[in-house]
Formats: structure tokens, sequence, C-alpha cells
């Protein structure tokens, strides 16, 4: 009979681990559940290993639920702690742990500062007397508008633990649709900064010798043009045109200014609602952009109703979580027209933001009753269509980044070695 590893909390909320036999994982949890163990992670032995957990020392008069500083509470956390949190909070609970019990337990074995000191408010919240929602609501920079409402249904629903599930499904979907967009952007910028780097390596400490050395051949007029653009960008790079400080170190500072000064522009309302117009009209990268807003607008609200948010509610959360004030607007005339008692597909229909399957599926959906069904169904469409697109792209970037690397080096090498094939040239005719 094989053997499981484990790792649960015993009644007092404290950890234990070790190995239990038994035909396979579900019988293997029942086993610790019979045993008034609460299984936190349950691994087939040589099959995987448990994850680590850290527990922090204790501190005096400080709570049981690993409650800390007020410095530990107001920062935010990473997406994937937060996803992390919520997944063994819904399997405590799940288990039949009381929430005051479940959030001491994950309090004692979170490294995480951050939320280890929240995941201690929050039990001092629920121990008060508010509810759980009302705690999470506390914490806007980690818990948003969709998380505590979510909550707030399952608590009115008495099935907190299966938003929480459905909370954790919808995180690491996101995530994994986060990492996939991410991870396509990453490859060209990394060999544009090679490229550059390289560029100005040769610009600063290759070109000026070879310069050097055609020095004696007469006038830069004999040189042939794309040697005399590379020697006078170096050239202008080198010298200095404010005090004893060379062009380059002002270009630097010019570039991190547009960064600095561009970046704050985005942050206003008219810089963000161009860099969001701009963004879905960039060739390929505009249509993976509306792919995935369209995959988070659909995941997001069918999340929600499925949940039992009201849909007005749920339209606003979405409206605020979209990611791009586009689809923000588009979202908005939905809930405008759903707010005078119209059809979800009416401003749909008008709006560019929506494919045409997309509103046929929602208006089949709304027909049926199945509406949070199937935009669940849209949203799992729209992520392999990501998932496709991105693959693709990557696959068209790698050739097409390789050869302008070379066409860049190329260039500057070719200026170097011109002026010498010339003077071989003629040596030989001599």
């Amino acid at each position: 009979m094989p053997q499981f590893q484990f790792t649960a909390a015993d009644a007092k909320g404290e950890q234990i681990s070790g190995t239990i036999e038994s035909a396979n994982e579900a019988e293997a949890i029942q086993q610790l559940r019979a045993q008034n163990y609460y299984p936190l992670q349950v691994v087939e032995a040589g099959k995987g290993k448990l994850a680590a957990t850290k527990k922090p020392a204790a501190k005096k008069g400080k709570s049981s639920a690993g409650k800390g500083s007020k410095a530990t509470t107001g920062g935010r956390i990473k997406p994937k702690v937060l996803m992390i949190f919520t997944r063994q909070l819904a399997t405590l609970i799940d288990s039949g742990l009381p929430l005051l019990r479940g959030l001491t337990v994950l309090g004692k074995q979170e490294p995480n500062p951050v939320l280890q000191g929240t995941i201690g408010a929050l039990a001092d919240s629920v121990q008060g007397g508010s509810t759980f929602s009302e705690a999470l609501a506390q914490h806007p920079k980690i818990f948003n508008k969709l998380y505590v409402n979510m909550v707030k249904a399952g608590e009115l629903g008495g099935v907190l633990e299966v938003v929480l599930v459905r909370l954790a499904e919808y995180q690491e979907k996101a995530h994994k649709l986060k990492n996939k967009i991410v991870s396509a952007m990453v490859y060209p910028v990394i060999v544009m900064f090679i490229a550059v780097a390289i560029l100005v390596f040769l610009m600063l400490f290759i070109v000026p010798k070879f310069e050097a050395m055609f020095a004696d051949m007469g006038p830069g007029a004999d040189l042939p043009l794309i040697s005399r653009v590379v020697f006078g960008t170096s050239k202008f790079f080198l010298q200095p045109s404010i005090g004893i400080i060379p062009n380059i170190v002002w270009v630097f500072l010019l570039a991190v200014l547009v960064g600095v000064l561009g970046n704050a522009w985005g942050k206003t309302v008219k810089g963000r609602r161009s860099i969001d117009i701009a963004k879905l009209k960039l060739p390929i990268f505009g249509d993976i952009q509306r792919k995935s807003a369209i995959a988070r607008f659909s995941r997001t609200l069918g999340t929600l109703v499925t949940s039992g948010v009201p849909i007005l509610q749920a339209l606003n959360i979405t409206r605020d979580t979209a990611g791009n004030v586009v689809v923000s607007d588009a979202i908005d005339r939905v809930h405008e027209a759903v707010k005078e008692g119209e059809s979800i597909v009416s401003p749909m229909q008008t709006s560019p933001v929506f494919p045409s399957m997309v509103i046929s599926m929602v208006d089949v959906g709304e027909e049926t009753g199945q509406l949070p069904e199937m935009l669940l169904k849209v949203a799992d469409v729209y992520d392999d269509e990501v998932d496709s697109a991105v693959t693709a792209l990557t696959s068209i970037l790698e050739p097409i980044m390789i050869v302008v690397l070379a066409l860049v080096v190329g260039a500057v090498v070719f200026a170097l070695f011109l002026p010498l094939i010339k003077i071989i040239s003629e040596m030989g005719d001599q």
C-alpha cells in the first residue's frame, strides 16, 4: 500500500507532519480527518514533496494568529502569495475548521511578513465580532473589491468555502494568463536591451580605435558614407557639450527623463486613456490585449454572478478591475443599460470591444438562464486563444529579433571594416 506524506493541523492549530499508508490521496485525507486532524498538504511519497513552511518566531504581546506590528499590515503582496492563502483557507474551512481557527493556523505558518501581519489583523477583527468580508475590506491593498464582495456573497449564502475555492481558481487562471502575456513581452525587451548595450559598447570603445587607424587616410569625405555616419555618431557620444560630461551621459539622462514624464502622464486620466487606446490598436500585440481583456471581463463577471453577487454590483466590480479604460467604458455602458431594464446584449452589440462570438454566447446564456456558465466558457475559450496567440507571437519574434540584432551589430562592423577593405583593394591595384 502506498505511503503519503502529510502536513496537518490539530485541534489547537498546531502543525504536525508525518506519513500515512492509504490506497489513494482521498482516503489518506479521510483518515487524517477521522483522527481529528485538518489536512494542509498530502503528497504521495516519491512523487513529490511537501511545500516548505516557515514558522515565525513567537513574539511577546502578539496573538497566536501571527499578528505583526503596523509596519507589516500596510503593504502589498504578490498575487501568487494571495492565491496560496486563499486556497489553503478554503481547504481548512472545507475540512470543518472554524474560520477563526483556520486564520490562526495560516497565521502561524505564513512566511510572508505582510500577509502574516494581515492575517493576524483579520483574526482579531473576526474575534471582535466583524464579519470576514468586513475584516477583508479594511485591507484594500491586498483584498480588492472582487475579493471582498465574493466573500460577502459566500457568507450570506453560507457557502464561504465554495466561494474561496472559486476565488482561488480565478486567481490561478488570471495569474497564468498574465504570465503568458508578460513572457511574450519579455523576450523582445531583453533582445533590444542586448542590442543597445552592444551598440553602445562598440560606439564608445571599438569605433574610436578604428577611427584613429583611419586618420591618415585623408579627409573624411574619402570614407564610405556608412563609416562617416558611425564615426560621427561615436564622436558625438564621446565629446562633451556642457562642461566635461560627455554627450552619452546627457542622452541617457534625457531617456530617463522621458521615461519618468511618460509614466507620470500615463497616470493622468487623459494619458491613461490614450495609452489604453494605443494598446488595443497595436499590430499583433493589440489583438492579444483585446483577447486578454475579454477573458478577464468574462471570468470576473461569471465568477461574481456564480457566487451570488447581484448583476449590477458585479458589473461595477468588473468595470473597476477591467485593467483598460476602453473596456471599462464599454462595461459601464452595459451597467447603465441593465440598470434601465435592458438586456445585457444590447449595449454589447453597439460596442467595438466585444466580438460577435462573445455577444452570441452571452445572448444564448441570457435566454437559457445560464449566463454565468456561458461567461466562464467564453473566458476559457479566450484564455486558449491568448495562449495560442502568445505561442505564435513568440515563435515569430525569436527569428525577427535575432535578425534585428544581427543587422544592428553587422552594420557597425561593416562600417568599421569597409574602409579597411578599400585600403587593401587600393594597395592591390597599385
